[in-house]
C-alpha cells in the first residue's frame, strides 16, 4: 500500500496492478508498447495489430512502418541498467491546473514520467519538474526548438496516418520533407537522435479507444470520427508498463473563462469554452478509468 500524492487540486489516480495468472506465467509473452525493426512481424501478430489499419493498426502500412524502425536505434522499454522492478509513474498533462502548484518535486520523484506533445518543462521545472522518462508526439505537436531536448529522454511517435511514418522516415534519411496533407504544418528538423525515438505499437491506441473510450469500431456517416487524445494514449502506456499510476494536469476550470489553459502561455480557458461538453466528457471518462481497470485486475489502492 502506498500513500496518495496529492498532483492536482482536482484529480489524482492511484492503481496497483495485480497481475492475473495468464500474466504470472513466465511462458505468456508479455505485450511490448514499442514495435521493434528485429520482431515487427510477430509484435504485430500477437497484438492484433496486423488485422487493423492505421490510426490502430500496421496493415496496408508495415512496409513504412519496417522502413523507420529500420532507422531506429533501439526499440527498449527501460534502460538496461534501471533495476527498479515495480515502476511508480505519473502522466504530465498540460492543463493550467499546474501552473503555480510548484510541484516540480513531487513530480520529479516519481520513477517514471511520461509528458506528452509541445508541453515544456524548460522555464517551468518549479511546476512540472525537470525529468522526462517518455514523451508521446506526433508530426505536428513535437519540439523543433533544440533547448527542449533532454538527451535522458525517450520519444515516442504515435502514428496516425502513414503520412506521420513518411515524415519520420524522411526526418531520419536526411531526405526532403512533405508537409502537405498535415493538419498544421510538422516539424521540418528533429532534435532527437535515432537512440531516443520510438514507435508505439497502434495497439495501445486501440485499446484506448475500444476498452478505456468504448468507442465504436465503425462511425456512422454522418459522425464524424472520433480517436483518443494524446493525454489518454499516455495514460494507456503507462498501465501497460507501471505498476501505479498517478495523474496531473488532466483538468479544465471552466467556472473562470479567464483561468489559464496550459501551465504555460497565455492562452486562458475562452478558447476552450465551445468544447466544454467534449473535455468535460473527456474528464468523465478519466475518472471512469478505475471501475474499467478493476475489472481488468488492477486495484485502486487510494
Amino acid at each position: 500500500m502506498v500513500k496518495q500524492a496529492i498532483l492536482t487540486p482536482t484529480y489524482t489516480a492511484v492503481y496497483k496492478n495485480k497481475l492475473n495468472k495468464e500474466n504470472e506465467d513466465e511462458k505468456s509473452p508479455q505485450l511490448h508498447p514499442f514495435l521493434c525493426a528485429s520482431d515487427f512481424r510477430n509484435t504485430v501478430i500477437y497484438s492484433g495489430s496486423d488485422l487493423f489499419d492505421l490510426p490502430y493498426g500496421t496493415r496496408k502500412s508495415a512496409t513504412y512502418f519496417k522502413l523507420a524502425l529500420s532507422k531506429l536505434k533501439s526499440c527498449d522499454l527501460f534502460d538496461e541498467f534501471d533495476k527498479v522492478p515495480c515502476k511508480k509513474c505519473v502522466v504530465v498533462g498540460n492543463g493550467g491546473v499546474l501552473k503555480n502548484k510548484t510541484l516540480g518535486e513531487i513530480i520529479d520523484s516519481y520513477d517514471v514520467i511520461i509528458r506528452m506533445n509541445n508541453g515544456p518543462v524548460l522555464g517551468h521545472e518549479e511546476d512540472v519538474g525537470r525529468r522526462t522518462t517518455f514523451r508521446l508526439f506526433y508530426p505536428e505537436s513535437v519540439f523543433s526548438d533544440p533547448s527542449h531536448n533532454d538527451p535522458n529522454s525517450t520519444v515516442i511517435l504515435a502514428a496516425f496516418k502513414l503520412l506521420d511514418l513518411k515524415w519520420l522516415l524522411e526526418l531520419l534519411s536526411g531526405g526532403k520533407i512533405n508537409t502537405s496533407g498535415f493538419w498544421k504544418k510538422p516539424a521540418l528538423n528533429l532534435i532527437y537522435q535515432p537512440y531516443q525515438i520510438r514507435i508505439l505499437d497502434p495497439s495501445i491506441i486501440r485499446t484506448a479507444a475500444y476498452e478505456l473510450l468504448n468507442f465504436p469500431k465503425y462511425f456512422p456517416k454522418n459522425q464524424e470520427s472520433k480517436h483518443p487524445t494524446t493525454g489518454i494514449i499516455a495514460i494507456t502506456l503507462a498501465f501497460h508498463i507501471c505498476h501505479e499510476v498517478h495523474l496531473a494536469g488532466f483538468k479544465y476550470n471552466f467556472s473562470d473563462l479567464k483561468s489559464p489553459l496550459h501551465y504555460y502561455g497565455n492562452a486562458t480557458m475562452s478558447l476552450m469554452d465551445k468544447y466544454q461538453w467534449s473535455l468535460m466528457e473527456r474528464d468523465r471518462r478519466i475518472s471512469g478509468v478505475n471501475c474499467y481497470y478493476k475489472s481488468k485486475g488492477l486495484e485502486n489502492i487510494d
